[in-house]
């Protein structure tokens, strides 16, 4: 929720770097826990199991601090990627974005399992500290090299610096268009509404905001990171009982992941966001049911050679996921919003993100305890609500720019209709500012 604020306040960018500097510090803190508790440990055995209980709170503190950067980074990333990209590129550089995800995803994987095999206790210290080093790179680099979001510049009537940087990202010719058409945007918008968060829940915004919020719900209540988190659980009760295998079969999940988070980069932007998310949604329904019939035929049939073909289905739905919602969800969310509220929208769709995320992790395990292989069959049931979802209550915007949502929605129109502006006379008078603040430079 914090990027609703820093984000309009300090920048895109430079809240990124905020966001790094206190991950970086949740790491340490969880790298460095239970360091201090060793001189006990060694000199009173009897505390063993005290010492190792209270570290645990360490540990947490270290999580909860790190949680807010990735949190942070989560909503700041495409939040300052779709604003930056081309309307026609929009979700091809956002589907770079999750491309590289996918590769940190799997590299911190075979890290930690390769990390196992060390002699020494504290073997996990290593790849905790590790994360430090991306951080630091980020950190810096948003700092020093990352050059401001176009449109938070015009926001503070930076107009020369954001017609520079349209003009280093797209050439000169469009970024005089562009430039006219976001200072156009951001006048109509300040004269309109005052883009508190209340506005964000009235309307003619609160479509909108239903809309980036359930989009994003959507893509964690379907389950996926349900699958993410409890692979290994999933295969066990799917019949494979080897540790090993169950844990190289999860492994497989991240190269999965990583191999088709390339199809959007070259595919995504040539269909629409509507069809993309309906093909994945169709295809992660199907995988649900595949492991429920096969987590019932183990439970029927233990020891099958037949329980084995399980290892297939997750992988079938993050094929169908990442070709879709991985993209598509943070694409949509970040590109609908009015200007001077994407920031406030883009933090309240990445916060139903994670409370969906919070969600699925806590009741999957209970749920999946009583009713088994049901668990399934209700993320099955939950694709099938997203589907009608995305058919009926989402509108396609692909190929449109920023400043054409606020039209796209009806927004516009009955903001200027509220406030009684004609929105034909803004247009021409923001014309005439530019012009003569130009010439005035």
């Amino acid at each position: 929720m914090s990027v609703g604020l820093l984000a309009d306040r300090i920048g895109r960018e430079r809240t990124l770097s905020i966001a790094s500097a206190v991950f970086i510090i949740g790491a340490i803190i969880q790298a460095a826990s239970y360091g201090t508790f060793w001189w006990e440990l060694e000199n009173n055995s009897s505390a063993d199991y005290e010492i190792l209980h209270t570290d645990i709170p360490t540990i947490t503190v270290g999580r909860i601090i790190l949680g807010y950067g990735v949190g942070v980074c989560a909503g700041g990333v495409p939040l300052y990627i779709s604003e930056i990209a081309p309307a026609k590129l929009r979700g091809r550089i956002i589907g770079i974005e999750q491309m590289i995800l996918c590769l940190g995803e799997m590299i911190a994987f075979w890290l930690n399992y390769g990390f196992t095999f060390l002699s020494i206790d504290s073997w996990w210290r290593i790849p905790l500290a590790i994360q430090i080093l991306p951080a630091v790179v980020l950190g810096v680099g948003c700092w020093t090299f990352v050059p401001p979001s176009p449109r938070w510049l015009v926001a503070q009537d930076r107009l020369e610096c954001a017609h520079e940087v349209l003009s280093r990202l797209h050439g000169s010719q469009s970024a005089d268009i562009e430039i006219q058409d976001i200072r156009r945007e951001h006048q109509f918008e300040r004269i309109v509404t005052q883009a508190t968060w209340a506005d964000m829940f009235k309307k003619p915004v609160l479509r909108v905001t239903l809309l980036g919020m359930g989009v994003q719900w959507f893509q964690q209540i379907t389950g996926t990171n349900s699958i993410l988190y409890y692979t290994p659980t999933l295969y066990e009760k799917g019949g494979i009982t080897n540790a090993n295998t169950a844990n190289l079969a999860t492994g497989g999940v991240g190269v999965v992941l990583f191999v088709f988070a390339w199809i959007p980069i070259f595919f995504f932007d040539k269909l629409g966001r509507k069809t993309w998310l309906q093909i994945g949604v169709v295809g992660m329904m199907c995988a649900m049911i595949g492991i429920t019939i096969l987590q019932w035929h183990a439970e029927k049939y233990p020891g099958a050679a037949g329980n084995y073909a399980i290892i297939a289905f997750p992988y079938l739905f993050y094929v169908f996921f990442n070709i879709s919602w991985g993209v598509g969800s943070w694409t949509y969310a970040t590109e609908i919003f009015p200007l001077s509220m994407r920031a406030k929208g883009n933090a309240l769709s990445t916060m139903s993100l994670w409370a969906g995320c919070y969600i699925v992790a806590q009741v999957s395990p209970p749920i999946g305890a009583a009713i088994g292989w049901g668990l399934y069959i209700i993320y099955a049931g939950i694709c099938c609500i997203a589907f009608f979802f995305v058919r009926y209550a989402m509108v396609e915007t692909r190929g449109r720019t920023l400043e054409e949502m606020s039209k796209l929605f009806g927004i516009e129109d009955k903001l200027a209709q509220r406030s009684g502006v004609d929105a034909d006379m803004v247009e021409a008078k923001t014309g005439v500012e530019y012009v003569e603040h130009a010439e005035h430079n």
